[in-house]
């Protein structure tokens, strides 16, 4: 029999996640969020009166823009590689699949690769735990400055630990489970649509004269989009942190206490819960302290990415494979089969 839907959807998952542990990020120069942030850079540089009324309708115009680019060319590379091309009939098991088929999971899980990140973060960490570990306070300051947006130049060892673990916590649900979930849900179209509303966020999502017209459409979508993710994520750190050993009482409870206590609406939901699970205070002097635990030690650092890397891994197993078995590889398919017809009428 051919290749049922929800087996090519499961392979993709699984081929995407592998992806992920054992080869990693494309090199930066060919890294297409590489791309995409150059294009929102030269938009940026054209833009000229960011003070009058239209500003915030060309900030809208401009995340169209960079999200029709990477999802169109996406979704027609897509379309191409299944429908396009046939060749080979491979069988196993009593299952078969042409080469055209087998080429386009491989695509496609690459693809969404590229819209997460699950074990990136420890190859961050990790030369910054051997320098703490070393005594070599400055290094640490200098490479931890490279993945937080605050001063580092007056860190001690444990606000460098703590940094790590807040930008590892709050990325469970900006690098993993939001992409995973809109790809569930809306195949390649999910995940793009959050990755560039998250990365321009990243990019114009301040509150300044500059961008604070220009970012205000990417800031609030991807308040939007990240509103249903991160409160779904303490459910998935209480559950990881049963079945490996942490802390998981009291997960929601310290996720409702405490998430407001950072100054974006979403990030505290997924902190507040890691905090709670490793045991640990996290605190941005200042500005928030959440926990009950000590400020994270060197090994907190390793104890934090390796909590946040399984709960990742269990969301994707858990809800990113029914959701877009089920759900997503139809929205996927449904618009692959119209570029593809529409390709074939104009040409």
């Amino acid at each position: 029999m051919l290749m049922e839907l929800w087996m090519s959807a499961v392979f993709v998952v699984a081929v995407s996640l592998l992806i992920d542990r054992f080869a990693g990020e494309p090199p930066n120069r060919y890294h297409p969020l590489r791309w995409m942030g150059n294009i929102i850079g030269f938009l940026d540089r054209r833009v000229g009166n960011r003070t009058s009324g239209m500003t915030r309708a060309v900030g809208f115009l401009s995340y169209l823009f960079v999200f029709l680019i990477f999802w169109f060319t996406t979704m027609f590379i897509c379309a191409f590689v299944r429908n396009g091309l046939g060749g080979y009939q491979w069988e196993a098991a009593g299952i078969s699949a042409t080469a055209g088929e087998i080429l386009w999971i491989i695509l496609l899980a690459f693809m969404f690769k590229i819209t997460f990140a699950v074990f990136s973060f420890r190859k961050h960490c990790i030369p910054i735990e051997k320098d703490l570990a070393k005594g070599d306070i400055p290094c640490a300051r200098d490479k931890v400055q490279m993945i937080v947006s605050r001063d580092t130049g007056n860190l001690d060892e444990k606000h460098i630990s703590s940094a790590c673990c807040e930008t590892i916590s709050e990325n469970l649900v900006d690098s993993a489970i939001s992409p995973a979930f809109y790809f569930g849900l809306l195949g390649l179209t999910g995940a793009v649509m959050f990755r560039c509303a998250n990365l321009m966020d990243a990019m114009w999502g301040y509150l300044n004269e500059k961008y604070g017209k220009l970012g205000f459409f990417a800031a609030k979508f991807d308040d939007v989009l990240g509103y249903p993710t991160s409160r779904i994520s303490p459910a998935f750190v209480a559950l990881t942190a049963l079945i490996f050993g942490y802390s998981h009482r009291g997960v929601f409870g310290a996720a409702r206490r405490e998430h407001s206590k950072t100054p974006s609406p979403n990030s505290g939901w997924p902190m507040a819960s890691v905090a709670h699970a490793a045991g640990i205070s996290m605190e941005k002097e200042g500005v928030y302290t959440m926990g009950t635990g000590d400020l994270p030690s060197i090994d907190d650092i390793s104890g934090c990415y390796r909590l946040v890397e399984r709960t990742s891994v269990l969301f994707l197993i858990a809800a990113a494979v029914p959701l877009f078995a089920f759900i997503g590889i139809h929205v996927q398919i449904t618009i692959e089969n119209a570029i593809f017809n529409l390709a074939g009428m104009i040409i």
